[in-house]
C-alpha cells in the first residue's frame, strides 16, 4: 500500500512540475517558454498575422458567395463527361447543333477537377475551391507588396484595388481562377527580390500544369516575355553596351525561364496546336456579342475602378523615387491596352497594377515621413496565432462545417442548402419542371440557363446553345440571337430547327416572352414565374 501512495506522490510531483514549466506562478501561460522553443525560422510576425487575419476574413466571405449560374456548370457538365467517357472529346460533345465542331478542350484538367470535388464534397467544395484560388491569388500579392515595402498597410491595400477592380470577374466561378492563381505564382517569383535556383524547376512546372488548366497560359509567357525585355533595355540604357545586356544575370535568368516554360506548355494532349487555338478562341466573331468580351469603358463598374486605379499610378510615378522599370511600363501598357480590346484582360492588369500601386505607394510614403520602417519582430506566439486563424476560417467554411459536423440532416435542409448555395438567377424552377415534365428533342433556352440546364436537367437534354459561344456554328449563334431578341423570322427559325420547347428567363426576353405569349394558335404558356417562362408547342413538329 505504502508503495502506491509513493508512486502516486511521485506522479504528482512530476506533473506538478511539467504544469509549472508550462505556466507562470499566476497561472498564466508561459511565453517565454514558447518564444525559447519555437524556431527561428518558424516564428511569425505581428504583420503577418494581420495580413493572415484580412485575408482569412475575406476569404470566408467568399465562401458564402452564391456560386454564379453559367460558366461553372457547363464545365462541370465536360468534367462530368470526360469522367464517364474516359477520354476528351475530340467535337463538341454537348449542343447538338455543334455536333462534329473541332473541340480543343484546353481547360479539361479544371473541369476534372471541378467535377471530382462536387462529386466528393458538394457545392460547399467548390465555394471553398472558389475562395481559396481569389485568396491565393490576394496572398501572393499582399506578402509580395510586404517584402518589398515592410508595410501591412500598404500590402492590403494593394489587395483592396486587386479585388475592387475584379470584382466582377471573379462573380464567375470558371477555369479562369485557376489561370489567375499560375498567373499570381509565377509573377511573384519573376519579380522577387532574389532569383532562387529552383524558379527553374517551378517556373516550367507550373506553366505545364497551367496549360491543361486554362488557356490563359499564353498571358503568363507574355508576361515573362516583357519582364525579360524590359530587364534588358534596363541593362542597355545603364551600360549602353549590348554586351552587358546579354551578359546580366537577371536578364539571363528571366530568358532562360521563359524559354522553359515555352516548351513546358507543350505538355498537354494537343501538343503545339494549343497556340493556335488559344488565339482562334479570343478572337471568335460569336464573342463579340457578349457583354463580358466588350471593350472596357467607364460605363462599367470595372472600368471606373480601373480608371482610378490607373490615375493613382500615374500621380504616384510622378512623385516616386523609386525608379520606375521598362518591364512594369510594358505590362501596365500592354495589359490595359488588352482590357480597353477586351474587358475579361482586366483580371491580368489588376494584380499587377495594384502590385507596382504598392511598391511606390511605400516608396512616397517613406520620401514624406523621411524614415524606413523597422525591421517586423517575430515572435512564436504570433505563429500561433496565424495557425489559431487558420483553423478558424476553415471550420466557418461551409466545407469546414460539412467535414466538421456532417452535411444537412434530411431532403429538406439539403435543398434549402443548395438554393442558399447557388445564385437567384439560377434556373431551379425551369429544371424541377423540365425533370417532371422531360422535353423531347431540342429546346430552345436562355444563352446563360444552357449550362446549368445541361448540368442539373434531364438525361440527355438537348440545348440550343451554352456558354462555350466559340463551338457554336456562325450561323446557329446568328439564329440564336434572332429568336432571343424576338426579330424578323424567328417563328420561322423555330420551325427550322424543330424547337417544340422554349425555356426563358422572361425578364431578359422581354420581347420574345411578349410574342409567344400572343401567338396562342401555336404556343402554350406551361409554365410561368417572373423569372421562369416555359413555352410548349401545341402541335408539336
Amino acid at each position: 500500500m505504502s508503495t502506491i501512495v509513493e508512486d502516486v506522490d511521485q506522479l504528482t510531483a512530476e506533473k506538478r512540475s511539467v504544469t509549472t514549466q508550462y505556466q507562470t506562478e499566476d497561472g498564466q501561460p508561459n511565453v517565454a517558454l514558447l518564444e525559447d522553443r519555437t524556431p527561428e525560422s518558424l516564428k511569425a510576425s505581428s504583420s503577418m498575422a494581420l495580413i493572415t487575419g484580412f485575408l482569412g476574413v475575406l476569404f470566408l466571405l467568399l465562401n458564402y458567395f452564391p456560386l454564379w449560374h453559367t460558366d461553372l456548370w457547363g464545365h462541370l457538365s465536360y468534367g462530368r463527361w470526360i469522367w464517364e467517357s474516359g477520354f476528351l472529346p475530340i467535337t463538341e460533345p454537348l449542343m447538338p447543333l455543334a455536333s462534329g465542331v473541332s473541340m480543343v478542350d484546353t481547360a479539361w484538367l479544371s473541369q476534372l477537377i471541378g467535377y471530382q470535388v462536387i462529386e466528393m464534397f458538394g457545392l460547399p467544395g467548390i465555394q471553398f475551391l472558389y475562395a481559396s484560388s481569389i485568396i491565393f491569388v490576394a496572398g501572393c500579392l499582399a506578402f509580395a507588396v510586404y517584402a518589398r515595402t515592410r508595410h501591412s498597410w500598404i500590402a492590403l491595400l494593394s489587395v483592396f484595388f486587386f479585388y475592387w477592380c475584379d470584382f466582377q470577374q471573379l462573380l464567375i466561378v470558371r477555369p479562369q481562377l485557376a489561370g489567375m492563381v499560375c498567373f499570381a505564382a509565377i509573377f511573384t517569383m519573376a519579380t522577387s527580390f532574389r532569383w532562387r535556383k529552383w524558379y527553374f524547376v517551378a517556373i516550367p512546372l507550373v506553366f505545364a500544369i497551367w496549360a491543361n488548366l486554362h488557356g490563359s497560359f499564353i498571358v503568363g509567357l507574355a508576361m515573362l516575355g516583357a519582364l525579360t525585355v524590359g530587364r534588358a533595355v534596363d541593362v542597355l540604357r545603364r551600360t549602353k553596351s549590348f554586351k552587358m545586356m546579354f551578359a546580366e544575370r537577371r536578364t539571363r535568368q528571366l530568358l532562360f525561364a521563359t524559354e522553359l516554360a515555352a516548351a513546358a506548355v507543350l505538355l498537354n494532349p494537343y501538343g503545339i496546336g494549343i497556340y493556335p487555338e488559344v488565339f482562334a478562341v479570343s478572337s471568335h466573331s460569336n464573342l463579340s456579342s457578349l457583354v463580358e468580351w466588350e471593350p472596357l469603358t467607364l460605363r462599367m463598374k470595372q472600368g471606373q475602378a480601373a480608371a482610378v486605379l490607373g490615375l493613382l499610378l500615374i500621380g504616384l510615378y510622378r512623385l516616386s523615387p523609386r525608379r520606375v522599370t521598362t518591364g512594369e511600363v510594358l505590362l501596365l501598357l500592354g495589359l490595359g491596352l488588352g482590357a480597353l480590346w477586351t474587358s475579361r484582360i482586366i483580371v491580368w492588369w489588376a494584380p499587377v497594377a495594384a502590385y507596382y500601386f504598392g511598391l511606390h505607394s511605400a516608396a512616397v510614403w517613406r520620401t514624406w515621413m523621411q524614415a524606413r520602417p523597422a525591421a517586423p519582430k517575430k515572435a512564436g506566439l504570433y505563429s500561433v496565432a496565424v495557425i489559431g486563424m487558420l483553423w478558424i476560417f476553415f471550420a466557418y467554411s461551409p466545407l469546414g462545417a460539412q467535414v466538421l459536423h456532417g452535411g444537412p440532416k434530411n431532403a429538406d435542409e439539403a435543398k434549402k442548402a443548395y438554393s442558399r448555395s447557388v445564385a437567384k438567377a439560377t434556373p431551379l424552377e425551369a429544371v424541377d419542371y423540365l425533370l417532371a415534365h422531360p422535353p423531347q428533342g431540342l429546346i430552345f433556352n436562355s444563352y446563360e440557363w444552357g449550362d446549368y440546364l445541361l448540368w442539373a436537367g434531364p438525361e440527355n437534354i438537348q440545348v440550343f446553345v451554352a456558354s462555350h459561344a466559340h463551338l457554336i456554328p456562325e450561323e446557329v449563334w446568328q439564329h440564336y440571337l434572332e429568336v432571343a431578341n424576338a426579330g424578323p423570322g424567328w417563328s420561322a427559325t423555330l420551325d427550322r430547327y424543330s424547337v417544340n420547347t422554349i425555356v426563358i428567363d422572361p425578364g431578359k426576353h422581354a420581347g420574345l416572352t411578349k410574342r409567344l405569349e400572343n401567338e396562342t394558335a401555336l404556343w402554350e404558356k406551361t409554365y410561368g414565374t417572373s423569372k421562369t417562362a416555359i413555352f410548349r408547342r401545341k402541335n408539336p413538329i
